[in-house]
């Protein structure tokens, strides 16, 4: 075997590669860790760097436009595949990695920005192109900076414990294009029928996107009553990332969104009768006019947000030993010349030194600060206190939105933003800065904050995407910063586009759900009126509460946060997840299930998400051809739960085909 040459034993993942070790079993990637291989070059630097771009303005068109950024890491992945099929490039593996490390910086820097910055334009404030742009870059390199610490603690010492979807999905993605034969074929297969399933739903309306148990007398007659409400997203790439997340986690995540809209919501509408004004900060309606949904936004999701908040704060105190070992490690290597290594020559387990990553971290910092004073507020204090909030959130929740993607794949990063943009709010106030100064300081700083922590969330999963294939962690970490620069231009050029072409406040406007919720929220804390700290406490004590009966709090409030349309098609994934793997007495075979199952899983993600690039192209050359109506009636939200049933079951009938030998 040359120097360059994948592992031809492990070309496919070790059998280890997704359960926990035994003690003294090691890890083995693709890539050897002992040889060398082209990773970093012109090709995927200027490649992932044009799919930076792309993403970047298709991410933010569609974010805008109807409020979901898609993960650009697999289409990414599958283009990377493709070009090197085609061009005959040899040793492609790590090449791709690189490719898909930078491009993927386009989501994440969308969704801090597009959560935030339109909310200045909704408010009537001013905004410059360098704003968005310095909010946006300067929190991608916190998110960074203060993941890498991190990095050996969630893709190496957890390993196993995490199911990871989205890096699953992208890795299998990987993989197959290197192998080739029938792993490729189901990948395929299942990605063109997952592809072409999401893609009738979002372009055609073929069927609803949502079903809900109002379709039929009695359901529409429970909502009315009492708010209760089934409902069920039909997406398969949700299914996919359910199957992957597995029965445990998805149970989890489900129960607490039974219990927000079983529980909580019910208890509203019983006492709705009885309140006879409007509660809450920008809310008109009584509770008693409100529907399932509306409650749930204007109220019970506050409890989500502080359970994720309270669950962070735990996660930070059991992983203060981790903590701890980084700084004293990062110590050592800076004052005593020690462990630039860290402890460890091979190329996989190597980071950028402590020196660059405090170096980094001080750098941004002063540069946020310049940022602050000269550019937000123009007072020393108020730029000293902005930075200070910044940081100090950025840092603690970092490992919230790590865990939160390498458990569910989905990052609470609007709920964590706006938990940021309430307590700048209210910073910021006592500090004297109120009025629309203070609103362009919370709403830059939650620009930083929500950028920081997208990018956390979405790092993580490069990362054990290169964990798993045999990269060199050094080398992602060192060009994802210019990934970064590159998306934080193209989003804030774009944002400044849009806005001329479309705006954001109108008849004809850009939707911006985020960021018209960011401005809801940050107008009347301005006019200091009270924010719904009485829920954020509630999901606080509820974490507490879970975490003393050993249930994992930040799941189960990422269930209470997240919409119950989205939970329900995890749940599904999950019980199929379980159910293939549970039908035989030999577990060969049900390993071999277990396999092909992931395989079709990430084929519908990775077709999902490759459809929603097509679809967001379309939709913003123009081309409207939903049939709007025919969506949104019944019967097309019965077809909806057919053809969900359809998908799951063809889902099970491929699974069960595999084979040992396989």
């Amino acid at each position: 075997m040359s120097e360059h040459e994948v592992n031809s034993k492990q070309i496919s993942l070790p059998d280890n590669a997704f359960r926990e070790l035994k003690p003294g079993e090691q890890y083995e990637p693709v890539m050897l860790p002992t040889k060398e291989y082209p990773e970093v070059n012109a090709y995927t630097v200027v490649l992932g760097l044009i799919m930076a771009v792309f993403f970047t303005a298709a991410a933010a068109y569609l974010g805008l436009k109807i409020g979901q950024v898609f993960e650009a890491a697999i289409p990414i992945a599958i283009i990377a595949v493709g070009l090197s099929s085609a061009l005959k490039r040899k040793d492609s593996l790590g090449q791709n990695v690189i490719i898909q490390s930078i491009g993927a910086t386009s989501g994440t820097i969308v969704a801090g920005a597009i959560f935030t910055i339109p909310a200045l334009y909704i408010l009537e404030l001013e905004v410059s192109f360098w704003q968005v742009f310095f909010a946006s870059v300067l929190g991608g390199f916190l998110g960074i900076l203060f993941l890498i610490p991190f990095r050996k603690y969630f893709v190496s010492e957890m390993h196993g414990q995490f199911p990871f979807p989205e890096a699953t999905a992208t890795t299998e993605v990987l993989v197959a294009g290197e192998k080739g034969g029938k792993q490729a074929l189901v990948l395929v297969i299942s990605g063109v029928v997952g592809g072409i399933y999401d893609f009738l739903v979002a372009t055609f309306g073929a069927w609803s996107e949502v079903f809900t148990s109002k379709v039929i007398g009695a359901g529409q007659f429970l909502h009315d009553k009492l708010k209760l409400e089934f409902r069920l997203n039909i997406s398969a790439a949700i299914l996919g990332l359910g199957y992957i997340v597995g029965l445990k986690y998805t149970a989890i995540i489900a129960a607490g969104s039974f219990v927000s809209w079983y529980v909580i919501i019910p208890v509203f509408a019983y006492l709705a009768d009885y309140i006879a004004t409007p509660i809450g900060a920008g809310v008109t309606d009584l509770v008693k006019d409100m529907s399932a949904e509306d409650i749930f936004f204007n109220y019970v999701r506050h409890i989500g947000i502080g359970g994720i908040a309270m669950a962070g704060l735990i996660g930070i105190i059991k992983s203060s030993g981790i903590i701890k070992k980084s700084f004293v490690l990062g110590y050592q290597e800076i004052f005593k010349k020690v462990g630039k290594d860290g402890g460890n020559n091979l190329r996989t387990q190597r980071d950028l030194p402590m020196s660059a990553i405090v170096a980094g971290i001080v750098l941004t910092s002063l540069i946020i600060f310049i940022f602050f004073q000269f550019g937000v507020v123009d007072s020393f204090v108020h730029a000293m206190v902005g930075l200070l909030i910044a940081l100090i959130i950025s840092f603690l929740f970092t490992t919230v939105a790590a865990t939160a993607i390498a458990i569910v794949g989905t990052n609470p990063v609007s709920g964590m933003t706006l938990m940021t943009l309430i307590l700048s709010s209210v910073i910021l106030v006592s500090v004297g800065l109120t009025g629309p100064a203070g609103m362009v300081s919370a709403l830059i700083i939650g620009g930083v904050v929500c950028t920081a922590l997208s990018q956390a969330g979405a790092f993580i999963t490069d990362l054990k995407i290169g964990y798993w294939l045999g990269s060199s962690p050094f080398k992602q970490e060192k060009w994802k910063f210019l990934g970064t620069i590159f998306a934080s231009a193209t989003v804030a050029w774009i944002i400044m586009v849009l806005n001329e072409a479309y705006g954001f406040v109108g008849p004809d406007a850009l939707v911006a759900p985020q960021a018209n919720a960011m401005a809801a929220v940050i107008k009347p804390l301005m006019s200091n009126q009270p924010a719904p700290w009485m829920m954020y406490l509630a999901g606080a004590l509820m974490a507490l509460v879970l975490t003393m009966i050993k249930v994992p709090a930040l799941a189960f409030a990422l269930g209470m946060y997240l919409p119950l349309e989205l939970n329900t098609p995890l749940l599904a994934g999950g019980i199929i997840a379980w159910f293939v793997q549970s039908r035989s007495n030999d577990e060969g075979l049900n390993k071999a299930r277990r396999e092909r199952g992931t395989l079709i899983a990430s084929g519908f993600i990775a077709g999902g998400a490759l459809m929603g690039v097509l679809s967001a192209i379309l939709k913003f050359a123009e081309f409207d051809w939903k049939m709007e109506e025919w969506a949104e009636s019944h019967g097309a939200e019965i077809l909806a739960l057919v053809m969900f049933c359809a998908v799951g079951a063809y889902m099970i009938w491929d699974t069960l085909k595999a084979k040992k030998e396989e």
